[in-house]
């Protein structure tokens, strides 16, 4: 405990200038004695720690000091590690300076545990291009031009002010402020057809963040699957959402819009799904088999 106090004490003084030993007691919740022992401790493993008397005093660290291995822990160190190899793999370009020089520093191995692939299965990376764009244009504030198809089968383009990138439900999305529609709008990268990154910059502001259980209501719809279809319904549901059945049938409860883009989802499964509820879904989606069928009859 005294060891991670020591380190954030530290890296406390290296982001402040200096501080008080009553602030230092009080951020940390420790006795102004607690304090100074710790100052001590510091100053005994080489920190160069001192404390000056008077008005403009405090405690301070030497201009020129780096924070030096000695004061992590070795559990701390692989935190360290492990965290910047998690942060690494949005990084395509290969660059692991940071996370090399960091292992070196500390005499630690860091395991290459993490590998992950934006892209989809046969796009040969340009879903990993657009991200790094986007996570470009958020850090530097820069707007972003757009080719968008939204779930109305509608493409345009928009000049958008992007705030943060958000996973949600196995789908990278970016939340942005659309100059067209004067709003805050949540954009789906894999339906971004094309995009770049403007010269124009932009003054950031809060992404308002939607209060999911004011939003709106849909109704409730039942599906039942086969035992074969467990793969898509645990890929797809949340296991909270199926039950399964004595046969091992499995019957899906979940919300959803009731839109075009449900219908072609739930023909996406053929025969391998029952509608339990509502009856009238059964009927739109035999309606549009039908159409399919027509379509491409011989």
């Amino acid at each position: 405990m005294q060891e991670s106090r020591l380190f954030k004490i530290v890296y406390h003084l290296l982001d402040k200038g200096h501080a008080t030993a009553p602030e230092l007691a009080e951020k940390f919740e420790v006795s102004v004695r607690t304090i100074y022992r710790d100052i001590d401790a510091l100053s005994s493993a080489g920190v160069p720690i001192y404390a000056e008397a008077g008005r403009n005093g405090g405690i301070h660290l030497m201009n020129d000091f780096v924070l030096d291995k000695a004061v992590l822990s070795e559990e701390e160190k692989q935190e360290i590690l492990t965290a910047l190899q998690s942060i690494n793999f949005t990084n395509n370009n290969g660059n692991n300076q940071t996370l090399q020089k960091l292992s070196a520093i500390f005499n630690m191995s860091s395991e290459n545990w993490l590998e992950v692939d934006f892209s989809r299965w046969g796009n040969k990376g340009t879903d990993n291009e657009k991200f790094e764009l986007l996570k470009s244009a958020v850090i530097h504030q820069k707007c972003v031009k757009i080719t968008y198809a939204n779930s109305c089968g509608v493409i345009s383009e928009r000049i958008v002010q992007p705030f943060k990138m958000s996973y949600k439900s196995m789908s990278w999305y970016l939340k942005a402020y659309c100059t067209e529609k004067q709003d805050y709008r949540i954009f789906k990268l894999t339906r971004m057809i094309d995009l770049e990154i403007l010269t124009e910059s932009f003054c950031k502001s809060s992404f308002p963040e939607l209060d999911e259980t004011l939003g709106q209501s849909y109704n409730t719809i039942v599906l039942r699957f086969p035992k074969n279809m467990s793969y898509r319904v645990y890929d797809e549901f949340d296991k909270t959402r199926v039950s399964k059945k004595e046969n091992g049938d499995l019957v899906v409860s979940v919300e959803i819009p009731e839109d075009e883009w449900l219908i072609g989802y739930l023909l996406s499964f053929g025969t391998q799904v029952d509608i339990i509820e509502p009856a009238y879904l059964k009927d739109i989606v035999a309606e549009q088999a039908k159409k399919i069928y027509e379509k491409y009859k011989s």
